[in-house]
């Protein structure tokens, strides 16, 4: 395979980008050419929304091919556009060849949920003072345990254990679902609206010998001691009255997915219906839960 490298301003990286998917580019990327120099600028976006920009001022794109043939062509057919001046290719050089799983696996370690707690992917053993584990590889659907919001959820299902009857709403990989069956719950459902995340959960279910449903959300009936939600501030707040009448009096509530300055807008969503309160936090994220 072979790359082909430009340099862009930030007002053409999507005409490139675009044009670069046109020619074929098996992937296109796009870097800041001033990455690791004082010059360097963060581009963040809200989570699940799309960044605020396209690009950096000085945006490096990088487009992958085939063959350097491929490359090359794609590289003379840019340069004959009327929009590519101000933009320059930098050089196409060979990708060399690479045991890509293995490099893939060596970015996912265990993960440590609490001291004897861990999330470990299948390509590893576990830690020595694991006691309990969930085996989990990357896939299509949210949760692998490296994100805090993931971890906190965790780690309240860790210390609040035995659960009669637990919902998991928005249950992606299952992986919440999964803790509170291995902590004691005598019955988990898990829900999701997008279906490859149902079999995630399922299959994720089977590997870590714990009974469960999965299903879509229509198939979550009934009241729950505790009810379950890592999605985001705002269909958690479009959720409020559902969520809520699914746990059972005396029941708990714990929600995710919510950035620290989103705290006062889900309590004030769930204030007809509970009273939320901020029960762990990690990285500008919260955990925030009630008793009904």
């Amino acid at each position: 395979m072979f790359e082909l490298r430009l340099m862009c301003p930030e007002d053409r990286v999507e005409t490139v980008s675009d044009a670069l998917d046109a020619l074929d580019a098996l992937s296109v990327s796009v870097e800041d050419a001033d990455a690791q120099t004082d010059a360097e600028q963060a581009l963040f976006g809200e989570p699940g929304m799309p960044p605020p920009k396209d690009g950096w001022q000085r945006s490096r794109v990088i487009a992958l091919f085939a063959d350097e043939s491929l490359a090359q062509e794609a590289s003379d057919l840019l340069q004959a556009q009327d929009f590519f001046p101000g933009c320059r290719v930098l050089d196409i050089a060979a990708v060399p060849d690479q045991d890509w799983v293995r490099l893939t696996q060596s970015q996912f370690a265990p993960v440590e949920v609490t001291a004897d707690f861990w999330i470990v992917p299948t390509w590893h053993e576990p830690p020595a003072q694991a006691r309990q584990v969930i085996r989990l590889d990357p896939g299509l659907a949210f949760g692998t345990g490296t994100h805090p919001t993931t971890r906190m959820c965790l780690r309240w299902i860790a210390r609040h254990s035995a659960h009669e009857r637990v919902l998991d709403y928005g249950c992606g990989s299952g992986i919440l679902a999964i803790g509170a069956a291995k902590y004691g719950a005598r019955e988990v459902v898990a829900v999701d609206i997008d279906a490859a995340a149902v079999q995630a959960t399922a299959l994720n279910a089977v590997a870590n010998e714990v009974q469960l449903y999965a299903g879509l959300p229509d198939n979550a009936q009934g009241k729950f001691s505790l009810v379950l939600a890592n999605i985001l501030a705002t269909p958690l707040k479009v959720l409020a009255p559902l969520l809520c009448a699914h746990v059972a009096q005396g029941g708990n509530l714990v929600l995710a997915g919510i950035l620290a300055r989103q705290a006062d807008e889900l309590t004030d969503a769930y204030a007809p219906y509970c009273k939320l309160a901020v029960a762990d936090s990690e990285d500008g994220w919260i955990l925030m839960t009630a008793t009904l």
